[in-house]
């Protein structure tokens, strides 16, 4: 439950320079103009370059801090976050080789499903729990979920409130330490996680939110261009990547959530084009890296080619200026890792026969794949009719090629609350495709697959 009222209290303090910072409190970091003094029994401690905070002299660092302040800056912050996170109980970060995912030198199968609910609904832990354990037993490795929520009036679980043009990080119970446990929930059932950390479409904020809250404008592409805006972005980064250094159970991070040059304001400037969102690909993920050289970077993109002249929708990128998304490109940024590639029924107008199309799909990807010598994966695919012979037709495509993984949209659980979010594409235990999905990760996880 928001603590509306605890927020109110802690803001005041914290902007308050006539008194010591109580314990909790911020006192210090980059931009900071508070007391830089705590209460007695505290000591103000650092936490990253953008935060200090009045911990008890007694305690060592926690890991979950109250909610922070943090407008946005006119510069990107520099030099990499510290994190407090303990050392994990599990031990090995995933990395590439070649076109593989690897783990402590062995193969590492990327397979799995999205979640992307797991950590936005306030669901308890035991929840959380149930939900990866429900994932885990189809042999899932990997589940992909987001790691944002951008809001303007603080409601339920948020992880960045904008008010003002001021952005303020929720690292409390409703915000970061909600993370935390989904983190943990997700080491305890051995699976890893794929995290994105914002979203081209109006879901749970985004970038538009970032664009209206410092320039006012409804252009969607100045997310990809405006000084101040690709800061405020870092400094998120900043905040929610920093916290995380060290924990193996993160396996990469993605950028954004399908990022094109439009996104659900409809607008842009109308000077975006597949070079500008190239150039933003290898600004982040390099700045990723500057501050994490312990997790992967992938883009999260649809997969779009950039093959003018094709009669096809997602292969050519002249009649379509508003989408800018340069899949080979964008594989080719050394920055990052791995490649991402979406594709849903009836999207893209392939609706005549959606199963060949994402074969093809799937084929052709997979064609870009050995080009790059870089992994790539289908990280959301979904039908929402003839489930069982399109994904088996796709999982089949998927082994013959060698496209290097795959993860379903999406799971589904049944909660004693009821079930999680279902959009016609979720797939619970008791539905049949569940068994194909665990007959596909077996296949994958063997030494042929």
């Amino acid at each position: 439950m928001l603590k509306i009222g605890l927020l109110a209290i802690a803001l005041a303090l914290t902007l308050s320079a006539n008194a010591a910072s109580p314990k909790w409190g911020q006192c210090g970091g980059i931009g900071w103009t508070g007391d830089t003094t705590c209460v007695a029994g505290t000591a103000c401690t650092v936490q990253n370059a953008r935060y200090s905070q009045c911990l008890p002299s007694s305690s060592v660092p926690i890991t979950t801090p109250p909610t922070t302040v943090v407008p946005p800056p006119t510069s990107a912050p520099s030099g990499p976050a510290t994190t407090s996170v303990p050392p994990p109980s599990s031990t090995g970060f995933v990395k590439v080789s070649g076109q593989k995912f690897v783990l402590n030198g062995q193969m590492y199968p990327l397979v799995g499903a999205n979640a992307y609910w797991v950590g936005l609904m306030g669901y308890t832990i035991a929840e959380m729990n149930q939900a990866f354990s429900d994932i885990a037993k189809t042999g899932a490795t990997t589940v992909r979920t987001l790691g944002f929520n951008d809001v303007t009036t603080p409601n339920g679980i948020y992880y960045q409130l904008w008010q003002n043009g001021t952005a303020t990080v929720n690292a409390g119970p409703t915000g970061l330490q909600n993370f935390d446990d989904v983190v943990a929930a997700a080491k305890a059932n051995g699976l890893r996680l794929i995290i994105t950390l914002t979203n081209n479409w109006s879901d749970y904020g985004g970038m538009d939110v970032y664009v209206q809250q410092i320039t006012g404008s409804a252009d969607h592409d100045l997310f990809y261009t405006d000084a101040n805006v690709i800061a405020a972005f870092k400094s998120y980064i900043n905040a929610f990547v920093g916290r995380y250094l060290n924990e193996p159970t993160i396996l990469a991070w993605e950028l954004a959530n399908e990022p094109r040059c439009r996104g659900s304001t409809g607008t842009s400037t109308g000077t975006c084009t597949t070079q500008t969102i190239t150039n933003w690909v290898g600004e982040i993920s390099a700045y990723i890296k500057s501050i994490d050289q312990n997790h992967l970077v992938g883009i999260g993109d649809e997969g779009f080619f950039n093959e003018p002249g094709s009669p096809d929708y997602p292969y050519q990128y002249v009649q379509h200026e508003h989408i800018g998304i340069d899949f080979d490109a964008n594989l080719n940024v050394t920055t990052i890792d791995f490649g991402t590639v979406h594709v849903i029924q009836g999207s893209w107008g392939q609706t005549a026969d959606p199963t060949g199309f994402g074969s093809r799909w799937i084929t052709d990807h997979a064609t870009s794949q050995k080009a790059a010598n870089k992994p790539v994966i289908l990280e959301e695919f979904g039908v929402t009719s003839d489930q069982a012979s399109t994904y088996s037709a796709w999982y089949d495509t998927i082994v013959s090629t060698g496209l290097t993984g795959d993860l379903i949209w999406q799971a589904g659980s049944h909660f004693s609350t009821g079930d999680t979010p279902n959009d016609g594409y979720a797939i619970y235990p008791d539905d049949p495709v569940y068994a194909i999905e665990a007959q596909h990760f077996a296949v994958m996880k063997a030494p042929s697959g």
